[in-house]
């Protein structure tokens, strides 16, 4: 892929670092820490959009580049309306496998991609439904160590795969990182052609 400007990807996720790698596309990591809690009354899609937002503008801001471009993103599990975060501990886990099994649910992945003159965020939704639970699945999954830092307590691209029954949107965007649209953004802030 012909690359035009640098990117700088402002995450520490492996996976995002992954799917970029796919596609082709050269960057550097610059990973943020912000606190990631919703503001009262937030609503998943905007507290979604928020952070990915917030995330690139911080590692513009530690970055002091006009020459990068950054991308950043931000994924949450949604459930009733009410976003799913990473867990604390097994019974935190226990308890959001529990409520997904059985279900289907939404992930929402949120893009945003910044320069120094702009920046445009996006957000993809996928629908994932879920196979039916049992106890056992959910300890023996919490076991392999897997869901502690995924949002919603799983990882559809690990062994997790194995209780998704159907999605209905972006593979890509489940996993962290929604490929078509990140590929549109970084054409039109003309990172590739």
């Amino acid at each position: 892929m012909n690359q035009l400007r640098e990117l700088t990807l402002a995450s520490a996720s492996p996976r995002r670092a992954e799917l970029l790698t796919q596609i082709g596309v050269e960057f550097t990591k610059r990973p943020v820490d912000l606190d990631e809690s919703a503001l009262p009354a937030e609503r998943p899609s905007e507290l979604v959009m928020r952070l990915a937002g917030a995330k690139a503008k911080a590692a513009a801001k530690l970055l002091q580049s006009t020459n990068n471009v950054i991308l950043a993103s931000d994924t949450i599990v949604v459930l009733d309306d009410e976003a799913l975060g990473k867990p604390v501990d097994f019974a935190h886990a226990r308890q959001m496998l529990s409520s997904l099994s059985g279900r289907s649910h939404q992930v929402l992945t949120a893009i945003s991609v910044k320069d120094a003159s702009r920046q445009k965020t996006v957000c993809v939704a996928t629908d994932v439904h879920f196979a039916t639970l049992s106890d056992e699945d959910i300890e023996q999954y919490w076991a392999t160590g897997e869901p502690a830092d995924k949002a919603g307590a799983y990882g559809i691209q690990g062994i997790a795969g194995q209780f998704v029954r159907s999605i209905g949107g972006s593979y890509s965007a489940v996993v962290g990182l929604p490929l078509y649209e990140t590929v549109q953004l970084l054409k039109e802030f003309e990172v590739i052609k």
